[in-house]
């Protein structure tokens, strides 16, 4: 018995095809090298995700850090009087007090140095 894949292969390939726009060169056009290049890229793209909250979680770090010299205090002192006071702010939310709310922000830093 024959079976002919016409319409399950172009679909298959359509969409690798598809995935493959606008890379360089044969990788968009010929399957086989666009099917090659979207298999790495799938795997750069899950391995960047959790890149990226690394990368962020290191600016917020250095963002923090700043802020709290800017106190008189240096960040690991500040993070531990923040466990102590029990005051529940992620670097995120950190972060951006540091950046926009200086003053907002001086006054964790006291209560962080309060609680040491």
């Amino acid at each position: 018995m024959r079976v002919k894949t016409g319409i399950v292969r172009r679909r298959r390939h359509k969409k690798i095809l598809k995935m493959a726009k606008g890379f360089y060169s044969g990788r968009r056009k010929h399957f086989r090298k666009a099917k090659e290049q979207i298999e790495r890229s799938l795997v750069y793209a899950f391995r960047d995700r959790k890149q990226n909250k690394r990368n962020f979680r290191r600016l917020f770090i250095v963002r923090i850090n700043a802020g709290c010299r800017l106190n008189g205090i240096n960040y690991s002192k500040f993070i531990n009087g923040l466990k102590k006071a029990n005051i529940e702010l992620d670097r995120k939310i950190l972060a951006d007090l540091a950046m926009n709310n200086p003053e907002t922000f001086a006054k964790i830093v006291e209560a962080a140095k309060a609680a040491l």
